[in-house]
């Protein structure tokens, strides 16, 4: 049954307005992951839920076929206490669908299920289609994409919907974040201390403002190393013992996080220890067809500084989506309806050039 891609776009703004309407903090999407199986009732398409993880292949999946993962995410983060506007209201002003999770990344998660439909029973595709609408991205959680991934069938290449303006994000940078000790000598604040941590921490942080590391990308440019925490001492008479720093570093498709890791805490004028080394860098080679589908359709090609569920794929992966990322976690968040009219026709024809060759 082939459904008009004018009536698809129009359901996928409405179910936009209801996932809004759904308060679904990550860990407490349980009825956004309910209205989501409701578009698959309604299109009778079979789908599969695990967690709040909803997902669901092509009619014609074929085992003997590569798979393309079509993925975005349903859970938000809090409202700041900034917002004007009730972020659970989905009203449309002057072009724009307000409310929390619009922009970030409801836009891109009812475009890429919109598409999936739309290619859902249409024979002799060169790849099976996987859609998985998730949960817990914000949070980077257990229960998340990374939680659902031994479930999913082999996925070869996927697309993350996140807010591009529907240009290609072919590379996105991972994340370590490091503690870090500057350790010196407590003593009373009256008598003399040579080793007062307090005060070596800074040579400690001139290093880390003037380190860099060697090998920059294309993409993605240099490694992004900023000292984000610092904190020492308890009251106002004592040397404290120690200082601690906490470092973000945005790594580029160059280096491993345990490359990252391993250079740092071999060099750094004090002690590191790394939180997590999961959330690394992903890409795309910008000559795999799935990108030159798109730059067929004149979409530019970009590095992205922020994370997605992108970090738990092992495959190549691009991210993708309607929307503007400046306006994701802002107060009163919205996306321009005709956005996401955009991202679905978009979609489309970057699949149909990918999957049939049109």
């Amino acid at each position: 049954m082939k459904i008009e891609q004018q009536k698809l776009t129009e359901k996928a703004i409405e179910l936009l307005k209801e996932l809004i309407s759904i308060q679904s903090f990550s860990g407490e999407e349980h009825q956004t992951a309910e209205a989501i199986e409701n578009w698959f009732k309604a299109f009778d398409i079979p789908f599969q839920r695990e967690n709040n993880n909803v997902f669901a292949k092509n009619k014609y999946w074929d085992d003997t076929k590569p798979t393309l993962l079509l993925n975005s995410h349903h859970d938000t983060v809090e409202p700041n206490k900034a917002y004007t506007r009730d972020p659970y209201d989905p009203q449309i002003v002057d072009g724009k669908l307000y409310g929390l999770g619009s922009n970030d990344a409801g836009g891109a998660l009812v475009s890429l299920i919109a598409t999936f439909t739309n290619f859902y029973d249409q024979e002799d595709l060169s790849h099976n289609l996987l859609i998985a609408a998730t949960a817990e991205e914000e949070n980077a959680g257990p229960k998340s994409l990374r939680g659902l991934l031994p479930s999913l069938p082999k996925i070869d290449v996927a697309i993350v919907g996140e807010p591009t303006l529907m240009n290609l994000a072919i590379a996105e940078k991972g994340l370590v974040v490091f503690d870090a000790v500057v350790k010196g000598t407590p003593s009373h604040a009256a008598h003399p201390n040579d080793d007062n941590s307090i005060y070596k921490t800074i040579k400690v942080l001139e290093w880390f403002k003037n380190y860099t590391f060697g090998k920059v990308s294309e993409a993605l440019g240099e490694v992004k190393l900023t000292v984000t925490q610092i904190n020492a001492g308890t009251q106002h008479n004592v040397v404290p013992a120690h200082t601690d720093l906490v470092i973000d570093v945005r790594v580029n498709d160059c280096y491993s996080n345990t490359e990252i890791a391993n250079i740092l805490k071999a060099e750094a004028p004090c002690e590191l220890q790394e939180r997590s080394l999961r959330l690394n860098s992903s890409s795309i080679d910008k000559n795999h067809p799935l990108v030159q589908s798109g730059i067929k359709l004149g979409r530019e090609t970009y590095g992205s500084p922020t994370l997605s569920d992108q970090a738990a794929l092992t495959c190549q992966s691009m991210k993708l989506g309607p929307g503007d990322s400046t306006r994701s976690h802002s107060a009163d968040e919205y996306i321009y309806v005709n956005e996401i009219e955009e991202g679905i026709a978009i979609y489309i024809k970057l699949l149909q050039g990918f999957l049939i060759g049109q």
